[in-house]
């Protein structure tokens, strides 16, 4: 007898049955194709792309024209792109996709245009282009309510803050900004001048009340403009004096100003007095009593002056006397005293001419018109030198080397002629 087969059983855990059952991850995945199926992003994406596919050119002219029409109102610049991108990256960006949404859902989309049988409406042709839309007044109010409520009320808040620090009405002029204020206190002016130029001087006077003496027309025939502000082989020094004793007849040192060859100050110093004051002598010397007070000590400049002079010529007016104040000596070699130089006597006819007076005469400029500055002093006496250099050098040297100069016309020496101190 043939045995029969026997059919196994087709249990719940058989093969056929395991391909169809779902497993935990068939099921995670199935939910995921859910979910990102149904996501809005991929939705609008889908609907998007059948809404651009619906656009087809124009045929007839009335079409054509109304479609032209609408494209030039897309292409005009939203409001949103004037608005500063310091207010756009300050927004978080949670809020920006906020607004975006609140916008799209608030605008309504107008019916569109027939193109081939189909309706296309304006939102669509938006969406494909990527273009701006027209500015209306309705979405720049819609635009500035996209403005979180955090910065709105951060910017009441620095509003109210301009307002109680008395900020003014538009209406109301501004004040004007103040002068210029001087930053030295007691500080002489001429000194300021000095080391930091006309205009800080011209200030100083202002604030001080004094009226500036000098025109302008004396400093350009003075100084050289634009010349080598530091020391040269020539320089001129004048010193300015204060009264001592009883009566106020002798006199110590107050001031010692040095210029080069230019006119440029190179030193400008007042001097502590060694005695009690007893004349300042301000409406001759310009000096005054907090001048000397922040001075420097006498021994300190004079050391100063003389390592200056060491070597070099000395242009100055009657500046024995400038010398005799100083404690110094010079050799009369390398002196050149305007006083004593024999063609300006010879010019202004006078045996001891002032500094005043030669500059009338020969300059054309009017100096210690009012009280006197030792700058101006030295830089008139180192332009009148200037102005004769060349023919009292060569005096200088036939005086002291026994060299006659020799005259160009007759191509001899000049017996008769004497040589000028």
């Amino acid at each position: 007898m043939a045995k029969a087969k026997v059919k196994k059983d087709q249990s719940p855990c058989s093969g056929s049955l395991g391909k169809t059952a779902n497993t935990p991850k068939q099921k995670r995945k199935q939910k995921q194709r859910k979910f990102w199926q149904n996501h809005p992003k991929i939705t609008t994406k889908t609907g998007e792309t059948k809404k651009v596919s619906l656009l087809l050119p124009p045929k007839g002219p009335q079409e054509f024209s109304s479609n032209w029409k609408a494209l030039q109102e897309l292409l005009k610049p939203k409001e949103n792109q004037a608005l500063p991108a310091t207010t756009l990256a300050k927004c978080p960006k949670k809020d920006q996709k906020v607004s975006e949404k609140k916008t799209e859902e608030s605008v309504p989309q107008k019916s569109g245009h027939k193109i081939n049988g189909g309706i296309t409406s304006v939102s669509a042709i938006a969406k494909g282009a990527k273009a701006p839309s027209q500015a209306t007044p309705t979405k720049a109010a819609e635009k500035s309510d996209e403005v979180s409520k955090g910065k709105k009320r951060k910017i009441m808040a620095e509003a109210t803050d301009t307002e109680h620090q008395g900020k003014k009405p538009q209406g109301e002029a501004q004040p004007q900004p103040p002068k210029v204020d001087i930053w030295f206190d007691d500080v002489d002016p001429d000194d300021i001048e000095a080391a930091l130029g006309p205009e800080a001087g011209r200030v100083a006077r202002e604030m001080q009340g004094i009226t500036d003496t000098r025109s302008p027309t004396v400093d350009k025939i003075l100084v050289k403009e634009r010349a080598f502000e530091g020391l040269t082989r020539t320089v001129a020094m004048d010193c300015e004096m204060v009264g001592v004793g009883m009566d106020g007849e002798e006199s110590i040192l107050a001031r010692v100003s040095i210029v080069n060859l230019f006119g440029k100050c190179v030193y400008d110093k007042y001097v502590k007095p060694t005695e009690r004051v007893t004349d300042y002598r301000t409406a001759v010397s310009g000096i005054r009593p907090e001048d000397v007070k922040k001075g420097e000590p006498f021994k300190v400049v004079q050391k100063e002056v003389s390592e200056i002079l060491r070597g070099r010529t000395l242009v100055g007016h009657a500046v024995h006397n400038d010398l005799k104040i100083l404690f110094l000596d010079h050799p009369k070699k390398a002196i050149r005293d305007t006083q004593k130089y024999k063609p300006f006597k010879q010019k202004v006819k006078s045996g001891r001419p002032s500094l005043k007076l030669l500059c009338e005469k020969i300059l054309n400029v009017k100096v210690q018109t009012g009280e006197h500055c030792s700058v101006q002093d030295a830089q008139a006496a180192m332009r009148l030198y200037t102005m004769e250099k060349k023919s009292w050098e060569v005096a200088i040297k036939a005086k002291y080397t026994g060299v006659m100069p020799v005259d160009r016309k007759s191509k001899g020496p000049q017996k008769d002629k004497q040589c000028p101190q």
